[in-house]
């Protein structure tokens, strides 16, 4: 398992404009896009043993990480 972090752009390096042009003017999915930096950079802090969790608590952030991801690719997709 790596331990690098899953940038929105990094996932989706083919939306890179579109993720910059939501930021800018959905408040919704700049505020979506918000919360997923968080979630990965806490599952990025537990994974590297600089904040470690429970595993419970790491499969809870890891499938929110995924469902902010997919509600975040569905608006990339639909603009």
């Amino acid at each position: 398992m790596t331990h690098t972090p899953h940038s929105l752009r990094t996932e989706f390096p083919e939306y890179a404009d579109k993720i910059n042009e939501l930021k800018e003017n959905d408040s919704t999915f700049a505020k979506l896009f918000d919360r997923y930096d968080e979630v990965n950079h806490n599952i990025h802090r537990a994974e590297t043993d600089i904040e470690p969790v429970s595993d419970d608590y790491m499969e809870a952030m890891r499938e929110q990480r995924v469902a902010l991801k997919d509600k975040l690719y569905a608006m990339m997709k639909a603009s």
